[in-house]
């Protein structure tokens, strides 16, 4: 019979696996067992300035490509700022966004991401599992009576401004092809690849933001142009023609929403 005696590398391996377990990445410690696997994902570390709308349609934009969303949970309550949740259809898609996107710059921010520690209300709904909480009732009450009483100080302090634009004036569209004349009969010949991208099919309440962070993922990205008169469309401007393809092939036919395909050409130039 053999007796194993532990020797002092032994135990110096082993305290640096403990350690690792205690300072690892959630998606590690996921991966390990040690957090359940779910289809919400809890992201903190939230830009707490952004629009709650915004917040909304940017989380939609860049978590759609890993999945069918049920649901993103955001709040306005000072309890709730910079966080948010997104409810997937499929664990395996709550499994894919965490590791990918985990520390991802979001409006300046890395995003934290781990599984949320409850089931979600549309996920325990299609189940069967789902239990009312009267709770939330309360909970809902008062934010109504909260949201009531901000929405008369508004009114009486005149705080309702017109909104000027969170992106400032749109730039230079230089490169932008001439759009009018008559129509040929011939139809015309595909632009030759180059450096600009133009995006079309775009759902009218895209911003240049999630298109930045969509694009931006991809190496030589240097801005995005939008058309307020045309709205729609857009063009993406990368440092090379390579960097433009890698781009294009990578997000032909992303859809912001499930309705709207992107159809991404090179521009005209």
């Amino acid at each position: 019979m053999l007796v194993f005696f532990p020797t002092r590398n032994c135990f110096s391996t082993l305290r640096a696996i403990h350690q690792r377990l205690r300072t690892g990445t959630i998606a590690d410690m996921a991966a390990s067992g040690d957090v359940p696997l779910n289809n919400t994902i809890y992201i903190n570390n939230l830009n707490e300035k952004t629009k709650l709308d915004e917040l909304k349609k940017s989380l939609q934009a860049v978590f759609s490509q890993f999945g069918k969303i049920l649901e993103i949970l955001a709040f306005k309550t000072l309890k709730h700022k910079g966080q948010a949740w997104v409810v997937f259809e499929e664990v395996s898609s709550a499994t894919s966004a965490l590791r990918q996107m985990q520390g991802f710059p979001f409006y300046d921010k890395p995003m934290r991401i781990q599984y949320a520690k409850t089931k979600s209300d549309v996920i325990a709904k299609t189940d069967g599992t789902f239990v009312p909480r009267e709770k939330r009732k309360r909970h809902e009450e008062k934010g109504r009576k909260r949201k009531g009483q901000h929405d008369a100080n508004q009114a009486s302090t005149g705080a309702n401004a017109a909104y000027a634009g969170a992106y400032g004036a749109t730039p230079q569209l230089s490169q932008i092809p001439y759009m009018g004349g008559a129509k040929s009969a011939i139809p015309e010949a595909p632009a030759p690849p180059n450096n600009i991208l133009f995006i079309q099919n775009l759902p009218h309440q895209t911003s240049s933001m999630m298109l930045q962070m969509l694009f931006g993922q991809h190496q030589g990205f240097k801005e995005v142009r939008m058309v307020e008169a045309k709205p729609g469309i857009a063009f993406i401007e990368y440092g090379d023609e390579m960097q433009a393809t890698v781009a294009m092939h990578s997000l032909q036919g992303f859809k912001i929403n499930p309705d709207s395909p992107m159809l991404i050409t090179y521009a005209k130039k």
